[in-house]
């Protein structure tokens, strides 16, 4: 859409994201096509920069970070690893861009497809 607007370049990070072939959990695959996806938001939290992710209990609850990037990453980092044992992922991040609920291709060739058909 924003290169039919004119645009002439876009980033697609959450598209290739959400392929099987990416290093993103299925958890984290799967809640970007959920209806989570619709809901997304700017933190600090997670890395102690500007990121996007889908709304959960880590973006809205912890304050803005403690420490300034890269220190703020190990600490969430940290926090990540915890949560994974307990299978938590209201306390992971879970990026994601705006696109996410417009999501349709779940493999990187299809998407490439896609991408290299404009």
């Amino acid at each position: 859409a924003a290169l039919a607007l004119g645009a002439q370049g876009v980033q697609v990070g959450t598209g290739f994201l959400a392929c099987d072939e990416s290093g993103a959990s299925a958890r984290h695959r799967a809640a970007l096509f959920s209806r989570d996806a619709e809901h997304t938001v700017l933190t600090r939290t997670f890395t102690g920069r500007l990121s996007r992710g889908l709304k959960n209990r880590l973006a809205v609850e912890m304050p803005e970070p403690a420490a300034p990037y890269p220190i703020q990453s190990w600490f969430a980092g940290q926090l990540k690893a915890a949560a994974r044992k307990q299978d938590r992922s209201d306390l992971v991040s879970v990026w994601s861009g705006q696109i996410a609920p417009n999501l349709k291709h779940r493999s990187a060739r299809a998407l490439m497809g896609e991408l290299t058909n404009v």
